[in-house]
């Protein structure tokens, strides 16, 4: 569908794990709420697509699926991954006509390249930067932002490019910087973070975000993006970031995948998280089962140190072993053709899981990971009843729409 006038852009940007996926979240469903056309698209550096999968189960998207693109298993910000934007907003055009795009980058995307693609597109104009910190990360391994500088200055001495520089740019390049997770330091100390965050880039907006709320309405009173702010700063790093855009997985990053259609073992994976999981591991995130919650279906969701675990809905085949499941014969029977054609040894149940982490470690991490899942002979104590000691919170999260 053609427009004669230039439908604005916000980009989501962030290192992995700040909280860009729950904030896309709350903008679908306030879109869907107060009737404001928005299309949506996501990156995911994993093969998995597990941002997009997330947002694909979103009431908006359910409705009009023609308003989502999902780019995966490459970073937005290589070559490749400028190519499949273009194509995705073509395709986006041609059928919507949206208010507003919005854009979720992965952890590992540099805003550059984006910036300089929107800067003289003929049918979006882009209008905002976000970049999600992190402050609970900031606090542990930054000493709350005062150690980021120093950390970026030490990189320029040796040469070095790695996720602090990363880090560092995205702030840089921002127009507005939003703190997630403040609710979980202490809050005097907030205004110190933004305080170094703002000795880094002075001309962004800082607030603090609480569970991805901000109001979709301000998105859609922003200026154009100022790109003359940002000239000189793009003619320094254009050459450094030649050589990255070529490359899906910048910064040392490295991504690994866990299929498996076992259950893990409850307190092996608690164990084995609180022995295994570093400073190198920076997320992990997909879908699993546990072998003492066995009806239901888990986002498992990891970034830095911290793991939140949230129930994404039922498996149909712990819905068919229920004795109570309130449904018919029929509706029963249905259930289970369906599960018929599943692949697994356990319906439709299975895990999914992608780790990124520094590629020095992040082997370490995964085959731990690998080891939590039920042995054949804890298999047959599931299938007899076994109740297998489960450390993790008792009440979780159910996921919202």
């Amino acid at each position: 569908m053609t427009t004669s006038r230039k439908i604005p852009v916000v980009i989501l940007n962030g290192f992995l794990g700040s909280g860009k996926t729950t904030l896309f979240r709350n903008l679908l469903s306030q879109s869907k709420k107060k009737d404001i056309p928005v299309c949506a698209i996501v990156n995911d550096m994993s093969e998995l697509d597990v941002d997009g999968e997330l947002l694909g189960i979103t009431d908006l998207v359910e409705e009009n699926k023609g308003i989502l693109e999902s780019i995966h298993s490459v970073v937005l910000s290589s070559q490749k991954g400028i190519q499949e934007l273009d194509k995705a907003i073509t395709r986006l055009l041609s059928s919507q006509d949206p208010e507003l795009i919005i854009i979720e980058t992965s952890g590992s995307c540099h805003p550059m390249p984006l910036v300089a693609y929107f800067k003289n597109h003929i049918q979006v104009k882009l209008t905002g930067v976000f970049v999600l910190v992190d402050s609970l990360m900031l606090a542990h391994d930054y000493n709350y932002g005062q150690d980021l500088v120093p950390q970026m200055q030490k990189n320029l001495v040796q040469n070095r490019r790695d996720t602090v520089n990363l880090l560092v740019e995205q702030i840089l390049f921002c127009s507005h910087l939003l703190l997630t997770k403040a609710d979980r330091i202490n809050t005097d100390k907030l205004p110190d973070i933004a305080s170094y965050i703002q000795e880094i880039n002075p001309f962004s907006t800082v607030h603090s975000v609480h569970y991805g709320k901000l109001a979709i309405e301000s998105l859609l009173e922003l200026q154009e993006y100022d790109y003359f702010r940002i000239a000189q700063l793009v003619d320094e790093l254009e050459p450094v970031l030649a050589a990255e855009e070529e490359g899906d997985r910048p910064y040392n990053l490295a991504t690994r995948v866990i299929k498996d259609d076992r259950p893990f073992h409850p307190q092996r994976l608690w164990e084995i998280c609180h022995q295994y999981l570093d400073k190198g591991i920076y997320r992990s995130k997909g879908f699993f089962w546990l072998a003492s919650r066995d009806k239901y279906s888990l986002l498992w969701n990891q970034a830095a140190g911290s793991i939140s675990l949230e129930i994404i809905g039922s498996w149909r085949s712990g819905i068919v072993e229920d004795e109570e499941n309130g449904l018919s014969e029929m509706e029963i029977q249905l259930l289970k053709e369906m599960l018929a054609k599943e692949p697994g040894r356990f319906g439709d149940r299975h895990c999914d899981l992608t780790v990124i982490g520094d590629n020095t470690q992040v082997d370490r991490f995964t085959n731990a990971l690998k080891t939590c899942f039920l042995t054949d002979e804890e298999i047959e104590l599931w299938k007899d009843g076994y109740e297998f000691n489960d450390p993790w919170p008792k009440q979780l999260v159910k996921m919202t729409n």
